[in-house]
């Protein structure tokens, strides 16, 4: 796995980890695991030029439009609600 930590990144993520382990709070130690994990990915994602961000924006849009249609009339009107606020 170390082969996609670029050079100099290598040691700050260590000490991170070894802070965060060192912590008494419980919620630090699961984000640590989390971290740890997915830890290909968070580097890729501190690291690489590309972003998700538009997707996720639509992602938002169409989950605020979910909560808002929660107990009405079904999906077709979901259907519609997402497609007219494109």
């Amino acid at each position: 796995m170390g082969e996609l930590v670029p050079l100099g990144y290598q040691g700050s993520y260590q000490r991170v980890r070894a802070s965060l382990r060192r912590d008494d709070l419980a919620s630090l130690h699961t984000l640590a695991a989390g971290i740890e994990r997915d830890r290909d990915a968070v580097i890729a994602g501190l690291t690489l030029p590309w972003s998700s961000g538009v997707v996720e924006g639509h992602v938002n849009r169409i989950k605020m439009l979910k909560r808002q249609m929660f107990g009405r009339v079904g999906f077709a009107l979901l259907r519609k609600r997402v497609l007219l606020a494109s």
